[in-house]
């Protein structure tokens, strides 16, 4: 017997729809390139999203077409979010920091029929113009004069008439957004998103234990709105109601200081290495900038250290909330809330618990495979972390379905080699491709790494595995020292050596000014194994 309820589709057009009917007069800024501020009101957005869902289809975009966004977080790429989805086609973001080569296969293996342009990143992309086929470029001005052959969005959307849009009558299975995994270890991978996964993603994104973005509050994505949407930020954001602060592309800790405290910002989110840039700001000027009204800063995309997380608290009564994901999941799988029985525990504890990964949220299951199969929640059995949900990915976009990463009953397969305690806290000991086995025996670099960046002269910290004839594999620790702090070899290693048993310990330390990231921010291990791939640590 099946209940008696409307068949109501969740899609992107009816978060649009609320919007329209009771946000309008809430605000929506972005900082402009020459550092200006541009305002308007969720009424504004919606107006133009329409026209521009109106002005795609005048150009041929038909449903299941898909519209690139080559551009950095501001209003007129929160106008796409919503506007090529309306048009039933799908927004594919591209991240601009990814090589030529990758841009123009990503581009080519979409099939891309149009893009939107950022006019600051002409120059990306004409680096690879000439290796992709796309019908259509429309560039997004900031006083930029937009090149013979493109066309102006300002322009588009002016031609366009509001009263021809009609919400669409769509399926909640139809794909709604793209976006490409940063391919790190091989040519990046397409994951399409579902209308129905990008609105349940956001309800969840919503909710007291996860997010709690609500009307009141004023959300500033620091992560771009080329890397996985953002978080899901800008929808979630939307259907809320909440105030909107994008920052262009300016984040440098003192621009996204001046935004936080201009803006009163509430709520904030992105990568370890920005919010550790702006701590060291926060710490060269103690009292220098009012950030009372923030109530959460979530880090994700890789570990936050556990000293970030102690200096944000103790030296400047600010929250950070530890997540992961993935691009796979939408993104967002896990947070990291106290329960009411940690909240009882000693600061250490509690501190020790924060730097986990937290609990999945809702409708998010999660499980760890080991040699040996499903492992225990102990919090000591390591084990690859396997996920599913509504909003997790069942494949990858025209990609072989025997790329080993989804298991025979469905489950994905992260890649993230994690121990689970009983209360259902994940903690990430490694990504499978970076954990060093020493004789047999597992070492965590991300523990490694935390504990060192906990240190206070050392700014980033990198643990590689190298070669080694007894054990195989031994650590190396990769290490920037903050500008004017010193610090040994012998004295980071006695640092670690009451944290961790002794052959955990690194054979060595280099210091280096810089440690290679990937184009979303994270460390390319890639480039450090390369690196030290003959390394032979000094004998002692």
């Amino acid at each position: 017997m099946n209940g008696l309820i409307m068949d109501y589709q969740l899609v992107l057009p009816a978060i649009l729809r609320r919007a329209e009917q009771l946000h309008g007069p809430r605000e929506i800024v972005t900082r402009r390139p020459d550092k200006s501020f541009h305002r308007y009101t969720y009424a504004d957005f919606v107006r133009r999203a329409k026209r521009l869902s109106v002005a795609l289809k005048r150009l041929g975009v038909e449903s299941g077409d898909r519209v690139a966004t080559l551009a950095w977080n501001h209003h007129q790429h929160l106008e796409a979010y919503f506007g090529i989805p309306a048009a039933g086609a799908v927004v594919h973001t591209i991240n601009p920091r990814l090589h030529r080569d990758d841009l123009a296969y990503i581009v080519n293996h979409a099939r891309d029929r149009i893009l939107l342009l950022d006019g600051t990143l002409l120059r990306v992309f004409e680096q690879f113009r000439d290796d992709v086929d796309l019908e259509r470029v429309v560039v997004i001005s900031h006083g930029e004069d937009v090149p013979e052959g493109m066309l102006d969005y300002e322009e588009l959307l002016e031609g366009a008439d509001e009263s021809e849009f009609e919400y669409p009558e769509l399926d909640e299975r139809q794909a709604a957004a793209m976006c490409y995994t940063s391919g790190t270890t091989g040519r990046p991978k397409g994951v399409l998103y579902s209308h129905r996964a990008l609105v349940v993603h956001s309800l969840v994104t919503a909710l007291a234990e996860t997010l709690a973005i609500k009307e009141p509050d004023a959300v500033l994505p620091v992560v771009p709105m080329f890397h996985v949407n953002a978080w899901g930020l800008p929808f979630t954001s939307t259907l809320a109601g909440a105030k909107q602060v994008f920052p262009g592309p300016h984040l440098d800790p003192q621009s996204l200081l001046e935004n936080f405290e201009r803006e009163r910002v509430t709520f904030t989110a992105g990568v370890p290495t920005v919010f550790l840039a702006v701590l060291q700001a926060l710490d060269r000027e103690p009292g220098g900038w009012d950030l009372s009204a923030m109530r959460a800063i979530v880090v994700g995309g890789s570990a936050a250290p556990e000293g970030m997380i102690r200096a944000y608290r103790e030296r400047h009564n600010l929250n950070v909330v530890h997540a992961w994901g993935m691009t796979e999941m939408s993104p967002i799988g896990t947070i990291c809330h106290l329960t009411s029985d940690l909240l009882q525990l000693p600061e250490e504890e509690r501190y020790r618990y924060r730097a986990t990964q937290g609990r999945p949220v809702p409708f998010v299951e999660i499980r760890a495979r080991g040699a040996e199969g499903i492992v225990p929640w102990d919090g000591e059995t390591y084990g690859e972390l396997e996920v599913r949900g509504p909003s997790v990915a069942s494949a990858y976009y025209e990609a072989p379905e025997d790329d080993g990463k989804f298991t025979p009953d469905g489950w994905f397969k992260t890649g993230d080699i994690v121990t689970i305690d009983e209360r259902g806290y994940v903690e990430i000991q490694d990504r499978a491709k970076d954990v060093i086995k020493s004789g047999g025996e597992w070492i965590s670099s991300v523990a490694l790494e935390n504990a060192l960046m906990s240190h206070p002269a050392v700014a980033e910290a990198a643990v590689i595995a190298i070669s080694d004839e007894k054990w195989q594999e031994r650590p190396l620790a990769v290490v920037v020292l903050k500008d004017g702090q010193s610090a040994t070899e012998e004295e980071l290693i006695d640092y670690l050596r009451p944290r961790f048993a002794k052959f955990w310990l690194p054979d060595a330390v280099e210091f280096v000014d810089e440690i290679p990231r990937t184009a979303t921010g994270k460390f390319l291990k890639m480039a450090l194994r390369e690196q030290f791939k003959d390394y032979t640590p000094a004998k002692k």
